[in-house]
């Protein structure tokens, strides 16, 4: 979680990602910030993120995304 962490604050140091549950839905993250996190997630966790998770529900939250990401390790 904290390399996760450390991604997101790279993108928007001005946001407090432990706290926000609104990333998409409130306009934090755009397209590309996106398109910059899969790629990171990629590096850093060896894992691809396939088009059809790339939804609200899993990147809104620092929280849903780290669950993402573990559950797509164990698959």
């Amino acid at each position: 979680m904290e390399a996760l962490m450390n991604i997101l604050q790279e993108l928007h140091p001005e946001v407090d990602f432990k706290t926000n549950e609104s990333l998409i839905d409130g306009k934090v993250l755009d397209s590309f910030d996106i398109i910059t996190l899969i790629s990171e997630i990629h590096e850093e966790y060896d894992v691809r993120i396939p088009v059809d998770e790339i939804i609200p529900q899993n990147f809104n939250s620092a929280e849903a995304l780290y669950r993402l990401i573990e559950r797509l390790q164990d698959e």
